[in-house]
């Protein structure tokens, strides 16, 4: 058992490991393929950065720069006029998103771009950002800072001077120091810088950088990853499905390995309450004051008679179970009618089964005669009524019910025993299995009984089925067909 277990966890912490060791893998492979495929678009922007600049002498942005020249040149004076911190701000606010729009909306970068990733080869829809890191208004020797980036201000340490004030300003002043442009946001991690553009003229001096940005980049990425992520799923589908077949069976040889040892145990049990009696009924036999009594003599001989033939009956029922899995017994098939043949197995068991057990039948057979074993039929209802005796921990109360439906017959055996768990259902009808409470039994038997029922309604052409609860009872039917 230890074994066993030692080996079921070993398989689970190697299906782990791989499953691990397999996402690693693939990430490591989408990164690498990320990595390839920003390497690939900074490589063609610069190649094509190149092309524009040799063949129209522009970076895409001239337009843009002369509009925000002349906007400088007309703006700078009123902003150093203003006196108002928060008039001034409010102001910065505005030339920044001003700036902002500009390089947005009057910049040929992203239409060069786009048509020579597409004249190459490559995915050619993408978004473009601007991120300004810096931007002031330059009049003469005076400086006015309109934004500062955190980031831009940490490599480039300014000190420029408020117009008409005489003191120092430094680079984080002004309105957003630090903070994102409105609308703009912070670089994601997705966006491939293209250029990091620094402009200045007589009116203003601008830091920017220009980042493209494919909507479609993780779908790109999954299609050339995809056969190395379909090979590690399918490894670790395998190798799971492996495990879980291998596992089954191992608990199947568990379950079986445990009905063997069971069935051993109950069979030992069986047959030795007979021969103990036997043996004894023997010794007492040989005793003197016994054999000087003739009633004493016959009535031991009929112990041992009795008890001879149960253990004959047990002997012979290992017996069938096992010709039966080597060949398909044959039945002694007659037309009977079924009413009278279950009136007469009921009757017999009645008279048998003592004054404790209530018995009622209800029939509605008409007369249907079917194609039946009498001694194996007879057998098959028997060990459903022992059944419902023997599993009883009060007086039993069963009710044998008879009808027909869709041209077969259908037998029903209801009790109010201790009735049978679900887990237990899906079993009960297997060899040498027994129902039971932890891993005790409190019943008697070698586990055949209902397996013998099974494969005798089976040979009829039939079936059976049972319906329980524990605590409730059961209810077995028994379905024979019929011309």
């Amino acid at each position: 058992m230890k074994k066993r277990n030692t080996a079921q966890l070993l398989g689970i912490f190697s299906i782990v490991i791989l499953i691990l060791v397999q996402i690693f893998i693939i990430r490591g492979v989408w990164k690498q393929k990320d990595e390839m495929f920003n390497l690939r678009y900074r490589m063609l922007s610069q190649e094509a950065l190149t092309a524009m600049s040799r063949r129209w002498n522009t970076d895409g942005f001239d337009t843009a720069r002369y509009i925000l020249s002349e906007f400088s040149r007309q703006i700078v004076r009123e902003v150093a006029a203003i006196s108002n911190d928060s008039v001034l701000n409010e102001k910065k606010k505005d030339i920044l998103e001003f700036v902002t729009d500009v390089l947005n909306e009057e910049q040929f970068l992203s239409y060069f771009l786009s048509g020579y990733f597409e004249r190459q080869g490559f995915e050619k829809d993408f978004n473009h950002k601007i991120i300004v890191n810096y931007f002031e208004l330059i009049d003469f020797d005076t400086r006015i800072p309109i934004y500062v980036s955190e980031e831009y201000a940490s490599r480039r340490p300014l000190r420029t001077a408020r117009p008409e004030s005489g003191q120092v300003q430094g680079p984080g002043s002004g309105p957003g120091s630090g903070a994102p442009p409105p609308g703009m946001g912070r670089r994601q991690t997705s966006e491939i810088l293209v250029r990091d553009d620094r402009s200045e003229d007589n009116n203003y001096r601008l830091d920017f950088e220009y980042y493209i940005d494919f909507s479609d980049k993780q779908k790109v990425i999954l299609k050339e990853t995809s056969a190395s992520l379909v090979l590690s799923i399918l490894s670790i589908l395998v190798v799971a499905t492996l495990f879980l077949i291998t596992y089954r069976n191992l608990m199947e040889e568990k379950r079986l390995s445990d009905l063997k040892t069971d069935f051993i145990n109950n069979m030992t049990h069986e047959l030795k309450t007979p021969l103990s009696t036997i043996t004894v009924a023997g010794r007492t036999l040989e005793m003197e004051k016994i054999r000087s009594d003739d009633s004493k003599i016959l009535e031991t001989a009929k112990l041992i008679g009795k008890q001879s033939v149960h253990l004959n009956q047990l002997i012979n029922m290992i017996l069938e179970i096992s010709m039966w899995e080597r060949t398909q017994f044959e039945l002694d098939k007659r037309k009977i009618p079924v009413e009278e043949l279950m009136n007469d197995i009921v009757g017999s068991f009645k008279t048998g089964s003592g004054s404790s057990v209530s018995l009622m039948e209800k029939y509605h057979l008409e007369g249907v005669k079917a194609d039946l074993d009498i001694v194996y039929f007879t057998t098959l209802i028997n060990n459903l009524l022992s059944n419902a005796v023997k599993y009883s921990d009060k007086d039993p109360v069963i009710e044998i019910e008879g009808f027909k439906e869709n041209n077969s017959i259908m037998i029903r055996v209801a009790d109010n025993g201790i009735g049978i768990s679900k887990n237990d259902q899906k079993h009960v009808f297997d060899k040498f299995y027994r129902a039971s409470s932890g891993n005790v039994h409190k019943y008697k038997g070698l586990g055949l009984g209902l397996y013998y029922v099974k494969r005798i309604a089976e040979a009829h052409g039939g079936d059976v089925s049972v319906a329980s609860k524990p605590g409730k009872g059961s209810i077995f039917t028994v379905t024979i067909p019929y011309e």
